[in-house]
């Protein structure tokens, strides 16, 4: 019998996982250390989503949200510019607004009325005459993040010497440009965000989707048969299924189904999908417009998530090693008729929502992955990430490390092994490339 306490931590975060082997440490889903390095070395320094144009069309409005645990506004102001700061006052600390969205003109500090602009800077004082001599206002405004937009979304990142948005993106701007660009004039997000918390590590959530359609077959096979008259999600097609990755960003996909799509149960979204499908193919090519609304899993490091052609758009926003908050929204193509969104939105309600016929399954199941790990000998072992190990290809149409099969472990890999290679890097510099880009520039057309 194993009688030891306490496993060391190793010095270099890749011998947590073994890709060649197919097994990632449990540790990296409980200890606390782990994920203090985690806030440090990932989160403090990737591009992370903020907004979509659509939730902040106007000057003035703004949400709040997360960049790790760092609360942040994301808030346009004049000549259309977005920007993205702490959500701290530097006086003292306290948050300068507490709504999840809105529209204002300036954020006010409750404690001693500290007031800043909608580029962060601080305006005014309260009892401004005291501190004279004392402070320059132009030094002490809320601290900005870099902001880039790409297609409608908005992103944001307090490390001055990350890769630009595009670069960060790679090869994965040729998959996103499925959801984001497959008609004239893009997507928008639905009005209302769903919160939720999952006593879960925010890795679970992220890996379930950027590729993890197995489960979908076993976990939600009764779910799915309530939502599709009985019939059940279609059986594996590993010679026309593939898994996508670059950068650490995932997307598993078919080229033949349109699985995704009809899970909804609401055959006028599918008439819409495929009526738009000629638009596509002039626009995407041929391949991307056959992928499209395919059963298909997406999710961008390190905690953006999608369901291409369902219309789930979520983040997993870290709350400990141990809780996470989930915001969801809806996704929808812009020009779709209001009564097709609507379908959508119903759909997207019943399968991906707290409530949701497909999410109970799926919390339920992301909490005792977790909370298993509290027994210290349960935590010592490893976790089985090796179906498909030897499925790589070379694909000539489709970019990023590609491997082949609906089932596979895959993009679950790669976005361990990108976690690592960020958890070692003390630069930019110590971080490797894992596969060389085929697009330089904007890859859409």
């Amino acid at each position: 019998m194993d009688m030891r306490t306490k496993q060391p931590f190793p010095a270099d975060h890749h011998d947590y996982i073994n890709t060649n082997e197919g097994w990632v440490d449990r540790r990296i889903f409980w200890e606390e250390e782990i994920y203090q390095q985690e806030l440090e070395k990932i989160f403090a320094r990737s591009w992370h989503f903020i907004a979509h144009d659509s939730q902040i069309p106007n000057s003035g409005d703004f949400v709040t949200t997360y960049m790790g645990e760092d609360g942040v506004i994301g808030v346009r102001g004049k000549l259309d510019k977005v920007s993205v700061f702490l959500n701290s006052c530097p006086h003292r600390g306290n948050k300068v607004c507490f709504a999840d969205s809105g529209n204002a003109k300036r954020f006010t500090c409750n404690y001693h009325g500290w007031a800043f602009g909608m580029d962060g800077a601080l305006m005014g004082i309260h009892n401004e005459h005291i501190y004279e001599g004392a402070i320059d206002k132009s030094q002490w405004g809320l601290r900005q993040a870099r902001v880039e937009n790409y297609k409608g979304l908005v992103f944001a990142n307090f490390d001055s010497e990350a890769p630009d948005l595009e670069t960060w993106l790679g090869d994965y701007r040729w998959y996103l440009d499925m959801l984001l660009d497959n008609e004239e004039g893009g997507i928008e997000f639905l009005p209302g965000t769903i919160k939720s918390y999952i006593n879960a590590n925010w890795k679970f959530g992220v890996e379930n989707f950027i590729g993890d359609s197995l489960h979908a077959m076993w976990n939600h096979d009764s779910g799915a048969k309530a939502m599709m008259a009985g019939q059940a999600f279609p059986p594996a097609e590993q010679a026309g299924s593939y898994h996508g990755s670059a950068n650490g960003h995932g997307w598993e996909f078919a080229t033949d189904s349109v699985a995704d799509i009809a899970i909804l149960g609401q055959p006028e979204v599918i008439e819409y999908y495929e009526s738009i499908r000629p638009k596509m193919r002039e626009r995407l090519g041929r391949l991307r417009a056959k992928i499209f609304g395919s059963l298909a899993s997406a999710a961008m490091f390190p905690n953006i998530s999608f369901l291409p052609g369902l219309g789930t758009f979520r983040v997993w926003l870290p709350r400990g090693p141990r809780k996470t908050e989930l915001r969801i929204w809806t996704i929808v193509n812009k020009n779709m008729p209001d009564h097709i969104k609507q379908m959508v939105n119903k759909g997207t309600m019943l399968t991906f929502s707290p409530g949701g016929t497909l999410e109970m399954d799926d919390g339920e199941n992301w909490e005792g992955n977790t909370q298993t790990n509290k027994g210290l000998l349960t935590r010592q072992g490893k976790l089985h990430y090796g179906c498909g190990s030897s499925s790589r290809i070379d694909h000539p149409e489709i970019p990023g490390i590609v491997h082949q099969g609906q089932y596979n472990d895959a993009n679950q890999l790669a976005f361990y092994q990108r976690w690592a290679d960020l958890m070692n890097a003390d630069s930019w510099d110590d971080v490797p490339q894992r596969h060389e880009p085929r697009f330089a520039g904007k890859p859409t057309r």
